[in-house]
């Protein structure tokens, strides 16, 4: 059997990282589309083990978690009656976790928008810490439970809901509503007012769609397999944490949490000597 030589997978990861589609990437590498696929999924599979191994005992003191969307296959409103029991297609969230102060993401959780996800995701979240935290997260009613779950009361949580004008959105209209009110809500502990916000986890949103084409709006590009979406999620992170310099920290977000103390090559994270 053929394997791809070594310069050529990392390539092909390079181009990935960037935000490039895999057609794109095909005719930028000459690699073929499904061996491009084959790559991604191993590499997620060693971005998302090294994630596990050094995402551990973390000394964040204040997170920030959030929700963005994209969809597997088809969209839910395509879904057929049959479709609609496939967890794995239709509309898939990517829950994130950011530490205001650092910009790490210490875990991700994709799946649905639901509380066996959000459970999931709040209890890996809770595993990787190593003191007690500051949460915010949005007006999602699952996070309570979860929360309460994972931590009892050794938590301090509170929730931001962002309140939109009603407004006539028109025809061709792309951008999001005005802001009128933002309402913060305590539901744990005594969360410090000034601290408690979601806008780097919001930020982080964007980034993700920059850097990962499926996720880019009102295009063709999207994932046709869950397994895809969760390797190349497991590449941005991995990526985003060691290898790549944040303008504004000057280091790598695991350089700023004390993970790492260099920058990584993005060999070293996809497993290319």
């Amino acid at each position: 059997m053929n394997v791809l030589r070594m310069e050529k997978r990392l390539a092909v990861v390079t181009a990935l990282v960037e935000g490039n589609s895999i057609r794109s990437t095909e005719r930028m590498t000459g690699v073929h589309r499904d061996t491009i696929m084959r790559v991604l999924v191993d590499v997620g599979e060693n971005c998302r083990a090294l994630m596990d191994q050094k995402m551990r005992n973390l000394s964040c003191r204040n997170v920030e978690v959030d929700e963005v969307w994209t969809f597997v296959r088809k969209k839910q409103l395509r879904l057929r009656a049959a479709e609609k029991l496939d967890r794995t297609i239709g509309d898939q969230y990517t829950f994130v976790a950011i530490d205001a102060d650092t910009k790490l993401i210490p875990c991700f959780e994709v799946g649905k928008r639901d509380g066996e996800t959000t459970e999931r995701f709040i209890s890996g979240l809770q595993g990787r810490l190593a003191r007690r935290i500051q949460l915010t997260a949005d007006g999602f009613g699952p996070y309570v439970e979860a929360v309460e779950h994972a931590w009892g009361a050794n938590v301090d949580f509170a929730q931001l809901v962002k309140v939109y004008e009603a407004e006539n959105p028109g025809p061709g209209r792309y951008s999001p509503p005005k802001v009128q009110e933002v309402v913060s809500t305590v539901i744990n502990g005594n969360p410090d007012p000034a601290r408690v916000c979601t806008s780097y986890v919001e930020r982080q949103n964007l980034t993700i769609r920059m850097a990962c084409r499926r996720f880019t709006r009102l295009t063709n590009a999207f994932s046709k397999k869950l397994d895809n979406l969760k390797a190349v999620l497991a590449l941005h992170f991995a990526y985003y944490n060691f290898v790549r310099v944040h303008r504004t920290l000057r280091v790598t977000p695991a350089m700023a949490a004390g993970v790492s103390d260099r920058v990584w090559r993005l060999g070293e994270v996809i497993g290319v000597p």
